[in-house]
């Protein structure tokens, strides 16, 4: 079976932003698609807002700028919002090129509105808009002759030229877990994106999928990447608040709608912590829940859209109707009960507008990277804009940048003579257990200095025992995904321990108010992380050109 696998252009992720960028590519590239699971099993397919652009007289570009400066809180790069906003329309058009159909009303586009936007700018269809694009771009990258989509693979680290003895650096493939045979494979590139999604299941409670465990943060830090703003996880207001579903979206749509969130005895809210209401931005409006489920004790609040005719719900919300029946809720007639769960990592690997990183040919794209376009707080259905007009920017500097095979050092294979199969998988188990529930109880929506030093004494001692089992044990999925949350939590903690006011996503008692200089939480890369350093329990072997010999935790 074949273990190793060489293309022009290696990318790490299937949802929106990686397979635009395949799709931007493959018409003079060979590129090799990573998926960690089925190629519909990401972030993208659960999106069910829509997508933010500029496409009525009514609206300009000003407007959706301002609004997403005002959302992040002060730390957005205006000349990168302005990039995308302004190469919104043009995104979209190619999208509905490609066969997507959104929505429409009178012969135009039907707009939603949703919290931080001044206007109606949300293009969607129905309620299922992330998986309409998803559907999209997986049947043309699947049809492409340039793009193999390989499914069931996890990876584990970017294979660096300075960890194999080179002076110049630079990122040569990865290495990747195959699910199916339960072995790991090289992929050599000289080019190497990452679109792994974000890293919310660093939380006990998240509305994302099991597979969004910042796997491209984690690899990229040890790859030598600097790391951003990974204090500002969203946490969604409203998630569906049932057993049977603890981590299904119930869509900013729905407020866009009409829809008003009440306490257990019906009363309303919101307009007591902000003017706007319902359509206050996301982490006013998750505060505001928290607050009010803490003040009373109650388990969750309500999002009563029931005002409204059941048919218009039944048109606009088709997904979440269909969701909510199957738990014995109907939202034509009575309120949802919901809470705030984990949402989108607004953080993440620092990268200019290309997608380029600080290591030359590694680029990340979409929720792994932190470009400025957010800021402090993502504006409501900007992260599907962000994917489209982003994936575009980064293939032309990948066709720039481009490099012979010729010019790329060959990678060794992966070696496992010198480790064991773990007997002791209850281990992973608990540590992963332990490690969402006390991020979610330390330093979820409020924070303060205590919760932090908690939260990072936790999280050393999680190191050292996952190093231990990674450098003595083959390795698994489980215990690729649980190094990769422990390293993200990391950063998340030493962030937000940086930042000592409150402002935008991260909000402390300790530090209540707000700077008035806003400066990004920047973190380096370290020599010394209990998770990144050689070990001789587990060596690669010699490749076509061997290098010297070295650990697979040296080619991070």
């Amino acid at each position: 079976m074949e273990t190793r696998y060489q293309s022009d252009v290696l990318i790490v992720g299937s949802g929106a932003a990686g397979l635009a960028l395949a799709l931007h590519l493959a018409d003079s590239t060979q590129v090799t698609v990573l998926s960690k699971d089925e190629v519909r099993g990401g972030s993208t397919n659960r999106a069910q807002g829509g997508v933010a652009a500029v496409t009525d007289g009514n609206d300009s570009f000003d407007s959706h700028i301002a609004d997403t400066i005002a959302a992040g809180g002060g730390l957005c790069d205006q000349a990168v919002v302005e990039e995308v906003v302004r190469r919104g329309p043009s995104a979209i058009d190619r999208i509905v090129a490609q066969g997507l159909a959104f929505d429409g009303e009178d012969g135009r586009p039907h707009l939603t509105r949703e919290g931080g936007h001044t206007r109606r700018r949300v293009l969607h269809v129905a309620d299922h808009t992330g998986r309409a694009i998803a559907t999209t771009l997986i049947e043309h990258a699947s049809r492409h002759p340039n793009i193999r989509i390989l499914a069931g693979r996890v990876a584990i680290d970017v294979i660096t030229a300075a960890r194999l003895g080179s002076r110049r650096n630079r990122a040569l493939g990865a290495y990747a877990f195959n699910r199916h045979t339960g072995q790991v494979e090289v992929f050599e590139a000289p080019s190497v994106a990452l679109a792994t999604g974000g890293a919310s299941k660093v939380y006990l409670y998240t509305s994302n999928p099991d597979g969004a465990t910042g796997d491209g943060i984690a690899m990229a830090w040890r790859a030598g990447c600097r790391v951003a703003n990974m204090e500002f996880n969203q946490f969604h207001p409203t998630c569906l608040h049932h057993p049977e579903a603890r981590s299904f979206l119930i869509s900013e749509a729905v407020r866009g709608e009409g829809g008003r969130l009440l306490l257990p005895d019906g009363t309303p809210f919101m307009q007591r912590f902000d003017p706007r209401g319902e359509l206050a931005s996301r982490d006013v409006v998750a505060r505001a829940i928290d607050h009010e489920m803490k003040r009373l004790g109650a388990p969750c609040v309500h999002l009563d859209i029931s005002h409204k005719p059941a048919a218009a719900i039944e048109a606009h919300f088709p997904t979440i109707l269909e969701a909510c029946l199957k738990v014995g809720i109907d939202m034509r007639r009575e309120p949802i009960p919901v809470v705030p769960a984990a949402h989108y990592t607004c953080g993440g690997v620092m990268v200019d507008v290309g997608g380029r990183t600080d290591l030359p040919g590694l680029y990340a794209i979409g929720e792994v990277a932190s470009t400025g376009l957010h800021g402090a707080n993502r504006l409501a259905s900007n992260s599907l804009l962000e994917c489209l007009v982003l994936a575009e920017t980064a293939a032309d500097d990948i066709r720039r940048q481009r490099r012979r095979p010729a010019e790329v050092m060959w990678a060794p294979d992966w070696d496992e003579s010198r480790v064991t199969d773990s007997d002791e998988q209850v281990v992973l188990a608990h540590n992963w257990t332990e490690l969402r529930r006390f991020m979610w109880d330390y330093v979820g929506i409020v924070r303060t200095d205590k919760r932090l030093a908690r939260a990072s004494r936790r999280i050393e001692l999680l190191k050292r025992e996952i190093h231990e089992y990674y450098a003595n044990h083959r390795v698994s999925a489980d215990l690729i995904e649980l190094r990769n949350l422990v390293q993200v939590a990391a950063l998340i903690v030493k962030c937000a321990t940086m930042r000592r006011e409150s402002r935008g996503l991260h909000y402390t008692l300790d530090h209540p108010h707000t700077s008035p200089i806003a400066r990004p939480s920047i973190v380096p890369p370290v020599s010394d992380d209990p998770l990144d350093v050689l070990q001789p329990a587990r060596r690669v072997a010699a490749g076509r050109r061997p290098p010297a010999s070295v650990g697979p935790h040296a080619l991070g």
